[in-house]
């Protein structure tokens, strides 16, 4: 059976990261998260004191910048030039930080690029705001995972708590509506379905039951194109 691209986009809080890590389990495939890439120049850009809308300074930036994503019992690290910063790219300033990082074009093309080289064999579980419109037009699963604001921004609020982070509920819905206002009118590769795009509606949906529905999609599609 072949393998193939599987890209899942959506919204921020829709749970692309957990869909696509239980997909990737499943399937044997390689989990890539590109949003650890885009949140790894926001941490350099913040330490340096590089403004987050200083677009050359970015770019400059994010072509000086390696940017590691190694697997370890089953979870992804992600490693800014050799650092282990898996933990430290989580935080909410972070989080903001890479959504203002991610409209750039300069910061995009050069990991998009990056993005493409690490896929381009297939077997891989990609997932972002713009994996299937932009980066792998061509992937043969595309996944757009979606859920109301509300549920979308109680499962962020809650990740902020077991991480002990001081945020309450109602400001992660603002910080929801603001990212998802922010992603959708960015000039450069904003968040959009792809045509093509299978949409799946998490809201009333548990995490493997949303797991299992991709991975029966993946399945078809690879055994369809065998079949061909």
């Amino acid at each position: 059976m072949r393998k193939l691209i599987i890209a899942i986009d959506g919204p921020v809080g829709s749970g692309k990261s957990t869909l696509a890590r239980r997909v990737a389990a499943l399937m044997g495939y390689v989990y890539i998260d590109t949003g650890a890439m885009y949140r790894a120049v926001a941490l350099k850009a913040l330490r340096r004191e590089v403004p987050l809308n200083a677009a050359d300074q970015l770019a400059a930036l994010t072509g000086e910048t390696r940017i590691d994503l190694r697997a370890k019992d089953g979870a992804q690290q992600v490693f800014l030039d050799g650092e282990d910063v898996t933990t430290a790219i989580r935080t909410p300033e972070v989080s903001q930080g890479a959504s203002k990082v991610a409209v750039v074009p300069g910061v995009r093309h050069v990991l998009v690029a990056e993005q493409r080289r690490a896929g381009a064999q297939g077997g891989v579980v990609m997932e972002g705001r713009d994996i299937g419109s932009v980066v792998f037009p061509d992937a043969q699963l595309k996944i757009f995972l979606t859920a109301s604001p509300d549920i979308r921004a109680e499962r962020r609020w809650r990740e902020h708590q077991q991480k002990g982070d001081a945020i309450d509920l109602p400001r992660t819905l603002e910080e929801i509506h603001e990212r998802d206002r922010r992603d959708s009118g960015r000039a450069s590769s904003p968040l959009v379905r792809a045509k093509d795009a299978v949409v799946v509606d998490s809201t009333a949906m548990d995490s493997e039951e949303v797991a299992r529905l991709v991975v029966m999609l993946a399945q078809n599609q690879a055994s369809a194109g065998a079949a061909r």
